[in-house]
């Protein structure tokens, strides 16, 4: 007979909630205080923690990282034989332990105080070695683990707290998009962060013509470049326009001197653009809102240029969608 475990399903995330809610009401200025330090810090980030504490040290450690403070996890059974080597005086020290009494972080804890290493205890319970020895004390809230035997909801208390310094820093920091494309550039993720100017093509690539150039020039340019499109300049060299393949077409049509014609009377004026520093994402939106192939791109400091030139073959040969 197949049991169902949506009971105790609830019973757990209910507790976990309960534990996190008590945590939100716990939190002080100490918080603030160990959120400025990190921030501040010129080193590195050492995260510690043993058994269930010691995974969610390592999780911590690399959230941190990947939001622009340099942090990684310090094994605790490994640091009495060597590895406290690694800790330096400009570094930050975070330990986690819920009861504070832990045997294999009291050496480190000794280290760190004797060495004037700051040390920030995430701890649950005030008269233990580590909240008494912590330069920045975090009291975690004391709450009921489920089933009672392994640590439930202590950890997810433990593991919220660990994401509401990593991210307040962040914000300390101003750390954005931009900064978080340069430390993820693989993937879905690093796809969706790219910017424009990741993957424009510029210099030569760009099929740029003279407003007064005969189309019948500009056609060879046009199938050189292999683009589909002519990016048309005034004499200073600013951009006034934007022929395509398919207007070349439609006025071949209807004008048979299609090839003693001026480029300017092709074009279409003020061609749709984007900025530079766009994300490329929003640039593929813009041509499917307006049904076109190509953007022209340019710069804040000269709006007038165009610098380069997006494509959407471009944009979906990086994954980009």
């Amino acid at each position: 007979m197949k049991r169902n475990f949506l009971k105790t399903a609830k019973d757990v995330i209910n507790l976990e909630i309960s534990g996190l809610i008590k945590l939100k009401k716990t939190l002080n200025n100490s918080f603030n205080e160990a959120v400025n330090e990190i921030a501040k810090c010129q080193s590195k980030v050492i995260l510690c923690g043993v058994g269930k504490s010691g995974l969610i040290a390592h999780k911590i450690a690399a959230t941190f990282s990947s939001v622009g403070t340099p942090a990684f996890f310090l094994s605790a059974s490994n640091s009495s034989h060597g590895d406290l080597g690694s800790i330096t005086k400009k570094d930050i020290l975070i330990l986690i332990s819920y009861s504070g009494e832990t045997n294999e972080l009291k050496n480190i804890i000794q280290y760190a105080n004797r060495n004037k290493v700051l040390l920030i205890g995430i701890v649950s319970k005030k008269e233990s070695v580590l909240h008494k020895a912590s330069d920045i004390r975090l009291l975690t809230p004391q709450v009921k683990e489920s089933g009672g035997i392994v640590p439930t909801s202590s950890t997810s208390v433990q593991l919220a707290l660990g994401d509401a310094l990593a991210i307040s820093v962040m914000k300390q920091k101003k750390f954005n998009k931009r900064d978080f494309k340069k430390l993820h550039p693989a993937g879905a993720l690093g796809a969706k962060l790219k910017t424009v100017e990741d993957i424009m093509l510029t210099g030569k690539q760009i099929p740029f013509v003279k407003e007064d150039l005969k189309m019948k020039m500009a056609l060879k340019i046009l199938s050189d470049k292999k683009l589909g499109i002519l990016i048309v300049q005034n004499k200073k060299n600013q951009t006034t326009g934007i022929i395509t393949d398919g207007q070349i077409r439609r006025f071949n049509q209807k004008n048979p001197n299609l090839l003693t014609t001026k480029v300017s009377k092709v074009m279409t004026k003020n061609p749709i653009r984007v900025e530079k520093n766009d994300l490329a994402a929003k640039a593929l939106s813009i041509m499917n809102n307006r049904k076109i192939t190509s953007l022209c791109v340019f710069d804040k400091k000269n709006k007038s240029k165009t610098i380069g030139v997006l494509h959407v073959h471009t944009i979906l040969q990086s994954n980009i969608s």
